[in-house]
């Protein structure tokens, strides 16, 4: 196998990775300075929708941890620039929070529910049997269904919660038809993301603390993986798996050398 180039670019998650129930996991922050000092690309992604980057640019701030605007990812601004490219100037029905409306907004989508082009489904705490229906009819009437992300349950501090995979699971199982995910596993995400700081995977490394959205959409964006064990695979699991990440470690604190 030939030698992989030195990692000149970082992306990592940010649930499980760098906070946990809105707690900075121990070295996050020294990982995020050294990033910032050694001046090399990074992205902070995220699948959940809920939240504009600047939004959480504030939020994890109040944490102790400082990340620019311009670094911070989500699989709403994933979403948009998927949906720019296909069909500028286009029209949604949302079912989503702020993150999701405003991104659209900034490509220029109109939002409606009068003939839309696409139905796009997003992360959110209040879904609404009426929205859902309102999905339902639309996509049968022929809009095209997107789905910011595939995950089916998000943390909380009561335990888990329906998310959007979840969602989308009733609205393809009442339509019969499979929504487009932007979000991670998508590599999609990671490559416009890429784009976006003009790093290239070849020289690029993704941390996560999933499998099967992180890790799996670093490996087929091509890039090298850090699986840390802070988040919800544990070591156990990774096994189960038919791929496996470059490497396993126990936190981000592990990290902070290899920048």
């Amino acid at each position: 196998m030939a030698e992989r180039k030195p990692i000149e670019s970082w992306l990592t998650d940010m649930d499980g990775v760098l906070i946990h129930e809105g707690v900075p996991i121990p070295g996050a922050d020294a990982f995020l300075k050294r990033l910032r000092e050694s001046g090399k690309p990074f992205l902070v992604l995220t699948n959940n929708s809920i939240y504009t980057a600047r939004d959480l640019h504030a939020r994890l701030k109040r944490m102790g941890l400082d990340i620019p605007v311009e670094n911070i990812w989500t699989s709403a601004l994933a979403t948009a620039k998927f949906l720019d490219d296909q069909r500028p100037n286009g029209t949604a029905y949302v079912i989503g929070e702020a993150g999701l409306t405003t991104a659209l907004h900034d490509i220029g989508y109109v939002l409606t529910d009068a003939d839309p082009d696409y139905v796009v489904l997003g992360e959110t705490r209040t879904y609404s049997f009426e929205a859902m229906t309102k999905a339902v009819r639309l996509i049968n009437n022929g809009a095209r269904f997107i789905c910011t992300n595939p995950d089916e349950t998000g943390p909380s501090l009561e335990g888990p919660l329906p998310a959007t995979g979840a969602v989308a699971a009733l609205i393809t199982k009442a339509t019969g038809k499979e929504p487009y995910f932007a979000g991670k596993p998508n590599p999609l995400m990671m490559r416009t993301g890429l784009n976006a700081i003009g790093a290239h995977s070849e020289t690029s490394a993704m941390i996560g603390d999933r499998m099967d959205t992180d890790v799996l959409a670093g490996l087929e964006a091509g890039m090298v993986t850090y699986l840390v064990l802070t988040g919800l695979t544990g070591s156990e699991e990774v096994e189960k798996y038919p791929f496996r990440p470059s490497h396993i470690v126990d936190s981000i604190a592990d990290l902070v050398d290899l920048v």
